[in-house]
């Protein structure tokens, strides 16, 4: 228990140094809870660090603030925020995203009045894949009691058309919406699985398991059932699952073949 030092770790905050900032960054956040009125001392500087010309520092001054946990924080924390979301570099903006859900977490009412979640949905097109990933994590863990983030056509088709620019956890965070979505219809469905395709290819076991279990999933939701007024051509779900299984068949024998221990 180091505790002790906080104060001298307060003076140490001013450094220019990047490693020992991010060290006494640290240490703040791990000793906020025992010393809540020496942490308010040094949120100034940190609010201040929030706007330096590096985005290194920026990032890691926004994570520290967020990660206080301290209610009394709030009112500091809302506006350093929103500026975050709109920073020119990526990781600002990401880390921004992930200090929201801490800021929900710790006040649900100023949340709202904030208008984050709003704001949020808006983010799931931002050009950094490693932002939209934060976006849709976040949103699922904001709306878990109602099942997840909302999902429309517009989203959906929007996220599987940048599906390739997302790392393994992004096309994962993807892929597990897909079960959750209803196509409107067959045309949209097929389309769905012809975004996904290229995924069956990919050597990532996770992702290509989670796109088997989406293709069943668009199956069962655009199959024609029995007692269905559609039309006589349209394909049973028993038909569309035989489809789907020959589709996957040759990449799940090639994955199984690579000696992949997932599986």
């Amino acid at each position: 228990d180091v505790s002790r030092l906080f104060t001298e770790m307060m003076l140490a905050i001013e450094t220019r140094d990047l490693v020992i900032k991010k060290m006494v960054y640290l240490f703040l956040c791990n000793y906020a809870d025992t010393h809540p009125d020496l942490a308010q001392m040094c949120t100034n500087t940190l609010v201040k660090d929030c706007g330096n010309e590096d985005p290194m520092v920026r990032g890691l001054a926004l994570r520290s603030l967020c990660s206080l946990r301290l209610p009394q924080m709030i009112e500091y924390t809302s506006e350093p925020l929103r500026r975050s979301l709109q920073d020119g570099h990526a990781y600002v903006r990401k880390t921004g995203v992930m200090g929201i859900l801490k800021m929900y977490h710790l006040n649900k009412e100023e949340f709202d009045k904030a208008a984050f979640n709003d704001i949020l949905y808006e983010m799931l097109r931002d050009p950094d894949p490693s932002v939209v990933t934060n976006c849709i994590f976040v949103l699922n863990e904001i709306q878990a009691e109602v099942g997840g983030m909302a999902l429309n056509r517009a989203v959906m088709l929007h996220l599987l058309n940048r599906i390739h620019e997302f790392s393994e956890f992004g096309i994962l965070a993807v892929l597990d919406l897909i079960p959750r979505y209803i196509p409107a219809n067959d045309e949209e469905g097929f389309q769905i699985m012809n975004l996904l395709d290229p995924v069956l290819k990919t050597a990532n076991a996770g992702a290509v398991v989670a796109t088997i279990r989406a293709f069943l999933s668009i199956a069962t939701a655009i199959g024609k059932r029995p007692g269905d007024d559609r039309d006589a051509d349209s394909p049973s779900v028993d038909d569309l699952s035989k489809q789907v299984v020959e589709r996957i068949k040759a990449p799940l024998v090639t994955l199984i073949a690579s000696g992949s221990s997932e599986l």
